[in-house]
């Protein structure tokens, strides 16, 4: 502990703790209690992990956050989907690097590196040196512009589609009051506005609540008899 204080590593176990022993969950939980306010370094464990099981669960919570009337139906997104995943608090990583000469992520942070480079390398990982990853960080130099683009254009996409989802249930808003939906422009631009404004406001309270939640297991994970 001496040294995580010292260096202030914020240690994260990404998983599903549930299906480890009772003791290691406590161990587990304490260790992230202890160090959750440090920020100099993340260290983050993928442990009793799958990525499928990750997504599964964002889907749940954000199912949870419509029956406790937190989020509309409509709230539900990709966007929304990201900020409900065990890795909320970290951004995608840049690059994956896959040893040992397998050529599959093993449902591995799926989600994620989506626009990632991604690596495969032979080495095994207990003989993985310097210049392997020099290597890798070639690989991913070289591909760089080309994976920013596509972030950038996917980003782009999701505004589009998240612009066209309001715009129509303005449009249906508009209808439903007896009004032209291509009446006037400016009374559709205070609609989209206040429409995302309260869909942003459901967001962050929905999230504040799920953080909570999240925080008060940890809690009683930590202090759990074993």
């Amino acid at each position: 502990m001496e040294k995580l204080q010292k260096y202030g590593v914020c240690i994260r176990v990404l998983g599903d703790l549930h299906l480890l022993p009772l003791d290691l969950q406590k161990l587990i939980a304490q260790a992230m209690q202890a160090t959750k306010n440090y920020n100099q370094c993340f260290l983050n464990i993928c442990f009793a992990y799958t990525s499928r099981h990750e997504i599964s669960n964002a889907v749940r919570e954000m199912a949870w956050g419509v029956e406790q009337g937190l989020l509309d139906p409509s709230d539900v997104s990709e966007s929304l989907l990201d900020k409900c995943l065990y890795t909320c608090h970290s951004p995608n990583p840049d690059i994956l690097i896959r040893t040992s000469g397998e050529v599959r992520l093993s449902d591995f942070l799926l989600w994620q590196t989506s626009h990632s480079c991604i690596v495969f390398q032979p080495v095994l990982w207990p003989e993985y040196m310097f210049w392997n990853l020099c290597e890798a960080i070639l690989q991913f130099q070289m591909n760089q512009t080309m994976l920013q683009k596509a972030r950038d254009m996917y980003a782009e996409e999701r505004k589009r589609q998240q612009l066209e989802r309001d715009q129509a249930a303005v449009t249906e808003q508009l209808v439903q009051e007896g009004l032209q939906a291509s009446g006037d422009a400016q009374l559709r631009r205070t609609r989209l506005h206040k429409l995302s404004a309260r869909r942003e406001e459901r967001v962050q309270s929905f999230l504040q609540a799920l953080e909570l939640k999240r925080a008060d297991r940890l809690a009683h994970l930590g202090t759990a008899s074993a």
